[in-house]
């Protein structure tokens, strides 16, 4: 939420009520923890209801203030339209929403079946574009709050080993670019956060992954974030921005030769 001071100065007071989306997943998990602790209200959307209540129970002995649950289908744009009537009827005064679902099948898969590809497509960039779509609505009208999801590195430039998660990834932060432009004048932050390879479930599959960021790190650098509504663009660990400077330096007839 906003205040103004006597010299109308912006002053953002410490988010209180946050909508996760995509309460389940493994950055989202540790996020939710820290909430916890400073006592925040949370609202939880995910697909299993067992493992909403059961992270529900959770938070709550950790110290949540309130915790509500929405189980559904984040992935199911017909659905989106129940989820946001659930938050508006049951959270209406939200200040902060998170966006940490995804999904990272396996590249072959989306080159040998149109259906994988599409539904990477969907899950990691039209369904949460039409989310953030009603959410961000609401937010503008009311001229408070910070609209916050999780995008990848992979997005800032195509690599043959993961080129459609990365595309979708990409296209959703060229879409938050666009959405930070528009809601700036409201008064309401979007924050674009771009974390390097994380041990979750869903990387558990992929090559060194026991080598990944740690997610408790990755967790602590977005609730830094949220706190603060800023940066507009957040690298975690923070050397994936250079990295990503780096490898954005290659030229594209080399790059095109690279392995990885």
């Amino acid at each position: 939420m906003t205040v103004t001071t006597s010299s109308s100065t912006p002053r953002i007071k410490r988010m209180q009520k946050i909508v996760i989306l995509g309460a389940t997943s493994g950055i989202a998990l540790e996020v939710q923890r820290r909430l916890a602790l400073q006592e925040c209200e949370l609202l939880l959307v995910a697909r299993s209801p067992e493992r909403l209540a059961a992270l529900q129970s959770d938070l709550m002995a950790r110290g949540a203030k309130q915790v509500l649950t929405c189980a559904a289908h984040l992935a199911s744009i017909p659905h989106h339209a129940g989820i946001f009537d659930f938050v508006r009827r049951s959270f209406p005064d939200f200040d902060t929403v998170l966006l940490a679902y995804g999904t990272m099948q396996d590249q072959k898969d989306s080159e040998d079946s149109v259906d994988a590809l599409l539904n990477e497509l969907n899950v990691n960039f039209v369904s949460a574009t039409a989310l953030l779509t009603l959410f961000a609505a609401d937010l503008e009208q009311r001229r408070t709050g910070c609209l916050a999801a999780i995008t990848s590195v992979a997005g800032d430039r195509g690599r043959r080993s993961n080129y459609v998660y990365g595309s979708a990834k990409g296209a959703l932060s060229l879409f938050l670019q666009g959405l930070r432009s528009r809601l700036h004048p409201a008064g309401v932050r979007v924050i674009t956060i771009k974390p390097g390879p994380v041990q979750t479930p869903m990387t558990d599959h992929l090559p060194n992954s026991a080598h990944f960021a740690d997610p408790e790190q990755v967790a602590r650098d977005i609730m830094r974030a949220l706190e603060r509504r800023s940066p507009d663009v957040l690298y975690t660990p923070r050397i994936w921005r250079y990295v990503m400077t780096a490898v954005g330096q290659i030229p594209e007839g080399i790059f095109k030769r690279l392995s990885f």
